[in-house]
């Protein structure tokens, strides 16, 4: 095994972590295959895919990076099926979902304090909101008149007016929630209610997946690898958090084993940590910004409305010890690394531009998504000289800071 201090990458194991996503994880590694060829392509490097073997899906990474071949077996930590089951809800539940998740943020003063860090992503959490409130109300109208005019003509009209206006009105809301593909209102609905109904507690079942996912690292930091790189985007970023946070605090990670690296992507942290029960991601938090276990780098963008943008998480939640060491918080500034024309295409595509920290840039500046996760480096190589954003918020915002023991 490598020494941890070591720089030079040659072999590396990636663990990625997707947010709340009921898509099959193959979506990932064709993502990952054709994104990083327009990237080796642009930046004038070498990089091919293959299958990889393993109880995992994941895949094998060649590449040919700044004059090193290095091999990279990237898996999938997998938490979909459970995403699958959390939205498997017919239409009436998907309203208690939304009461509910409404009454939690709004009651505990959450809503308000998140929209001082960053309106883009508490618009996001609005917007579910707001578009099935729209199709009920339409429901309803829909209703009314039926019954109205059937009522015009006395006796039984009203009755079977009623009747043809429930009828409608429901059919009315199914064709929304069929079309919830471009709508997206029910899907985000039940993101922003996964965790919302535990008040910030980990889910339960979320509980023994995690358990899983650190049992997997814990195995790769004792095998031959000079780098274990951890990724959490979206709402894999407090999963991450909380899974590492366990790893390292129960001795699991060897002295003298693989680098252990942290990459954060487009992170909604906040939305989590700043709800009164999520005491255990707050110690988690609290604990991972002070280790030297590991380099934590956290990346996102302004021009990514699902994310809280260049947010310490630690530092908003309000949990930052003193000595906090990470994370390295930068921006994947979209209006500099990508084209005027990729921008102006993208800009209004909100889901799309979430996923762009897994994909191709037009020009890269320091970060680099698959120079990261195929390049000679650690992430700690990568990055030790790169500052801070200076735009970066630090500042505490969260009323609810006590953590678990």
């Amino acid at each position: 095994m490598s020494d941890q201090r070591t720089q030079e990458v040659k072999r590396r194991r990636v663990f990625y972590i997707s947010g709340y996503d009921p898509i099959p994880p193959r979506r990932y590694r064709e993502l990952y295959r054709k994104e990083s060829a327009k990237q080796a392509e642009t930046s004038d490097y070498s990089i091919a895919i293959s299958p990889k073997s393993g109880v995992r899906f994941g895949w094998s990474v060649d590449s040919d990076i700044d004059g090193a071949q290095v091999h990279s077996e990237i898996d999938v930590l997998v938490w979909s099926d459970i995403v699958q089951e959390s939205m498997d809800a017919g239409i009436l539940r998907t309203y208690g979902v939304l009461a509910r998740t409404a009454w939690t943020y709004i009651s505990t003063g959450a809503l308000f304090r998140l929209m001082r860090l960053r309106k883009g992503p508490v618009i996001a959490a609005l917007y579910p909101v707001a578009m099935l409130t729209v199709q009920a109300l339409l429901a309803l109208g829909v209703f009314v008149a039926c019954f109205a005019f059937g009522a015009r003509f006395g006796g039984a009209g009203g009755i079977i007016g009623a009747a043809l206006g429930a009828g409608l009105g429901g059919a009315l809301l199914r064709w929304f929630k069929k079309q919830d593909g471009k709508f997206f209102a029910y899907y985000l609905m039940h993101d922003y209610g996964f965790s919302a109904r535990w008040r910030g507690a980990d889910p339960p079942a979320l509980t023994d997946r995690m358990a899983q996912f650190r049992a997997a690292i814990a195995q790769a930091l004792h095998e031959e690898w000079d780098e274990i790189l951890v990724v959490g985007h979206s709402s894999g970023a407090h999963l991450g958090i909380s899974v590492l946070a366990d790893l390292i605090r129960s001795g699991e990670v060897p002295d003298h084993g693989p680098t252990l690296s942290f990459l954060t992507l487009g992170q909604v942290v906040p939305m989590v940590s700043f709800l009164p029960e999520a005491k255990v991601l707050r110690r988690d938090l609290a604990y991972l910004s002070a280790t030297d276990a590991l380099f934590w780098l956290d990346v996102t963008a302004p021009g990514d409305g699902c994310a809280f943008a260049l947010c310490d998480p630690a530092g908003v939640t309000g949990v930052a010890p003193e000595g906090q060491t990470g994370p390295l918080v930068i921006s994947a500034a979209f209006t500099q690394t990508l084209k005027p024309d990729t921008w102006k295409r993208l800009r209004w595509r909100f889901f799309r531009l979430h996923f762009q920290y897994l994909c191709a840039f037009d020009n890269p500046d320091v970060y680099d998504y698959f120079k990261v996760t195929a390049g000679p480096q650690t992430l700690r190589a990568r990055f030790c000289t790169v500052a801070a954003s200076p735009s970066r918020i630090t500042r505490t915002v969260n009323t609810f800071t006590d953590s678990a023991p």
